[in-house]
């Protein structure tokens, strides 16, 4: 779950531009009562000279559902992994630009990376549960944490798997290797594990791609209960989903940010002919 600091030879090249005091950078909610858990600020990135995120500005609201569309190798994946700094385990990665985190920059060398995965927590396309048992999976995060007292353990498995759906099905079998569990479980079991350690912000990278409709249905309503207490950012090339799950959407196209606003908007009057030709199926 915890990724340990890239040694600094192997460190990308991450420039921080701050914008001018008194301006906000990005796209403005338009909601007062709204409040922003992440800023992206005129993001650039290059996979050495191949430029895959071009000045993004967007701002994630706090607990509602943002959903990230476009066709394939758009950058829906590399910009969702910069909000904890996923991408920086590629070589030859190099960052312009700022991720804010209720206020902070993410790429402030004064940053703990682990912590900011901590608060910034990610379930990925391909459910990945370690081979341990169930109960051991949920608890990972806390044990590597330093708790280790049995009943802070005990109701931190139990309150994670209910608020992933997944209690009743698993109660009686805890302790069952956790790769037993069907595709749709082992998902649910994995955004067990991230909420475990009670993150800021989950972090989602098509996470039904792999599953059949059942499934698929089920993690959708779970997101609906989740956002009560986590912001959610999802990664998603199914545009039915992006418009039943999501408050929410932005849509990327060659790595830039061609429209972000509310769902509802976006779908049904979008302001950019490519934003319209793209959700009415003419490309992508």
């Amino acid at each position: 779950m915890f990724t340990r600091p890239m040694l600094a030879s192997t460190r990308p090249s991450i420039t921080i531009n701050r914008p001018p005091r008194g301006t906000e950078a990005g796209v403005a909610l338009g909601d007062a009562r709204m409040k922003t858990a992440m800023a992206i600020q005129q993001l650039n990135l290059w996979y050495g000279k191949s430029q895959a995120i071009k000045q993004v500005s967007m701002e994630i609201p706090e607990r509602r559902v943002t959903a990230l569309i476009g066709p394939s190798g758009c950058g829906k994946s590399t910009l969702i992994r910069c909000l904890n700094r996923l991408n920086e385990l590629v070589e030859g990665v190099r960052i312009e630009g700022g991720v804010l985190l209720y206020g902070q920059n993410i790429f402030d060398p004064s940053v703990d990376v682990i912590d900011l995965r901590k608060r910034v927590g990610m379930v990925f396309q391909k459910s990945n549960p370690f081979p341990k048992s169930i109960y051991e999976n949920v608890a990972y995060g806390l044990r590597v944490d330093g708790e280790h007292r049995r009943g802070v353990l005990d109701q931190v498995v139990e309150t994670s798997l209910k608020r992933a759906a997944l209690w009743d099905e698993v109660k009686d079998r805890l302790h069952a290797n956790a790769l037993r569990l069907s595709g749709g479980q082992q998902q649910r079991l994995c955004i067990a594990r991230a909420i475990a350690i009670e993150p800021e912000v989950l972090l989602l990278d098509e996470p039904c791609s792999a599953l059949d409709p059942i499934a698929t249905g089920k993690i959708e309503e779970l997101l609906y209960a989740l956002k009560e207490r986590y912001t959610i950012a999802i990664v998603t090339h199914n545009m039915q989903q992006a418009a039943r799950v999501s408050d929410f959407t932005g849509f990327l196209l060659m790595g830039e940010l061609i429209e972000f606003g509310q769902t509802e908007k976006l779908f049904t009057t979008p302001r950019d002919p490519r934003t319209e030709a793209y959700i009415t199926g003419r490309f992508g």
